[in-house]
């Protein structure tokens, strides 16, 4: 898909949504105010010329000046800003492309009826929720690269997305930037004044960050879920915020309308979205491969990056057919090598070469410091006069905050069965201080986390000044059906891995690795394990801070 679209054109114009500037200069520069939109004034043999590279896999024994290993929000950010320096780029991405629909018509599968297109290489699914009603909803699946990983390690399992656009294809599209006062504790080498009047806002005009509006959203039968939520917490005292995001407000209101094809109206949300989300795929990737100087190699994985005699490194990469088997094995150098495989995928990958040798320089700090953002869920029963939708949108819009009392922000987040549930559903985003680290197994060959699911009692305690207070003023009580049998809280998973090359400890302050000029980090690798808020945007602003340090210093 591209932003050519009518939702596209109302985009440029963008319309009465509010779109998030940060608390400062809304761009360093006047060529990024187009950020949201694909660069639609590129002539016909421009735009063809982008065509080409984009597709242009990557043939061993290829020499590329810099290698992006990843397509997600860091490497997607990394590709086009060292295009638009004039620097030739190759991105290499373990997934699939998903630009082309399958036999039902449409790209990706529905949340509520998970196919072939749902897991990698899964032959059963394995969904955040495990029950409903007393009822596994779990079922057997061919084995595919399919969109979402669940992988499980250490006592937690990781929600990760496979193919061109990383985690911005199967995420809420939740574009949250940090409060001010907890950002110190997040990136405490990082000049706050910069990165909210400079670096913030760059990240949200690129990524198409709006809010809902407020004004539809008291009427909108699909938030009805987030209206009870916000009754809810309002009667318990506690903050409601709306929350940014990077879907099409205008597109879901005519989804409402029943004016164009239903995407967060049918549920779409973990296996893709069809038509409404601004995924990297619309925004920072089309915009890199409209440059002419960006390729991506899809189903391609990285197995070795390692000095090369002539200088530079010599990158060993397998390309996989949708089986996951290796059909070929490929060899090719690059001068620069940028790691952005996401938290898990980039410390294991350097984790392994420390340990193997393959880049003996790296220091001891690699992966360490790695966290799940106090990710930690639960649903509460509601009386009856309380319904919360048959109809619910799948894009979360707002959130509870009591962050500063508590330690817990949580999303009042959609439970899209349709069909009435009286339920209330949350992903708490919490200060769990816990982290873990990535290790070589070197007996297995494999890289293993020390996680232990007892780390997530911090989370469970903070969610609950929420959500027992809640209850009390309620009169209600938590849901024990979606996790297992009689099983409140889901502390299994993480949607939001983070660390593992923590910046200006495993790298420098702009996420250059020790020990070998020429390689960086630039993705959620770097963030020590918590953003108080969902992550991406915090993970755009720092690739964009460090890749322009990067261009100037470096280049």
């Amino acid at each position: 898909m591209n932003d050519d679209s009518p939702r596209g054109m109302r985009l440029r114009g963008v319309s009465r949504r509010r779109f998030i500037t940060g608390t400062g200069s809304l761009l360093g520069s006047a060529a990024l105010a187009g950020q949201v939109v694909p660069a639609h004034a590129a002539t016909t043999a421009t735009a063809a010329a982008a065509a080409a590279a984009a597709a242009a896999v990557i043939e061993p024994g290829a020499h590329v000046p810099a290698l992006v290993i990843g397509t997600g929000y860091g490497g997607s950010v990394a590709a086009l800003r060292l295009a638009q320096a004039g620097v030739a780029v190759h991105m290499v991405e373990m997934g699939m492309a998903w630009d082309t629909p399958g036999s039902d018509g449409k790209i990706f599968a529905n949340t509520t009826s998970p196919d072939y297109r749902s897991y990698w290489l899964r032959t059963r699914t394995k969904q955040p929720l495990s029950n409903f009603l007393g009822f596994p909803i779990d079922k057997d699946i061919p084995r595919y690269t399919g969109i979402l990983d669940a992988e499980e390690m250490g006592g937690i399992i990781v929600y990760q997305g496979r193919g061109v656009g990383g985690g911005s294809l199967v995420n809420g599209g939740m574009a949250v930037t940090p409060k001010r006062e907890n950002f110190g504790a997040v990136l405490p080498s990082v000049n706050a004044d910069e990165m909210y009047s400079v670096y913030y806002p760059r990240a949200n005009a690129g990524l198409g960050v709006g809010t809902v509006d407020p004004t539809w959203f008291e009427t909108a039968d699909c938030y009805q879920y987030a209206r009870v939520g916000r009754k809810h917490a309002q009667r318990s005292g506690f903050p409601f915020v709306f929350v940014p995001d990077v879907y099409d407000w205008d597109y879901m209101e005519q989804e409402a309308a029943g004016t164009v094809p239903k995407s967060a109206l049918a549920g779409e949300i973990l296996y893709g979205n069809n038509y409404g989300k601004k995924s990297l795929q619309q925004t920072y990737l089309a915009r890199a491969k409209a440059t002419g100087r960006v390729s991506i190699s899809p189903l391609h994985k990285v197995t070795s990056v390692a000095p090369a005699s002539g200088g530079g490194y010599t990158v060993v990469i397998d390309q996989l057919d949708t089986g996951g088997n290796t059909s070929v094995t490929k060899t090719v150098t690059a001068d620069r090598v940028f790691f952005a495989a996401g938290s898990v995928g980039t410390s294991k990958l350097l984790v392994k070469l420390k340990a193997t040798g393959a880049l003996p320089g790296l220091n001891s700090e690699v992966g360490k410091g790695w966290g799940d953002n106090g990710n930690v869920m639960c649903g509460r029963a509601n009386h009856l006069w309380d319904p919360t939708g048959a109809v619910q949108s799948s894009i979360p819009c707002s959130g509870i905050d009591n962050w500063a009392a508590g330690g817990a922000f949580a999303e009042v987040a959609p439970l899209p069965t349709g069909i009435e549930t009286y339920a209330s559903f949350y992903l708490s985003i919490t200060k769990n201080p816990n982290r873990a680290q990535f290790s070589w197994n070197a007996a297995a060959g494999t890289v293993d986390l020390d996680w232990q699911t007892a780390w997530k009692q911090p989370s469970i305690d903070m969610a609950k000044t929420i959500f027992d207070k809640i209850n009390a003023k309620e009169g209600t009580i938590y849901r024990t059906d979606l996790f297992g049998a009689y099983k409140i809280w889901g502390d299994h998973l993480t949607y939001h891995p983070l660390g593992g090359a923590v910046l200006n400890k495993a790298t420098d302050n702009y996420g250059r690795l020790h020990g070998h000029p020429g390689l960086y980090v630039i993705d959620g690798a770097l963030v020590p394990g918590n953003t108080s808020v969902n992550p991406f945007v915090t993970i755009t602003a720092l690739a964009e801070r460090n890749i322009e340090a990067i261009i100037a210093a470096d280049l």
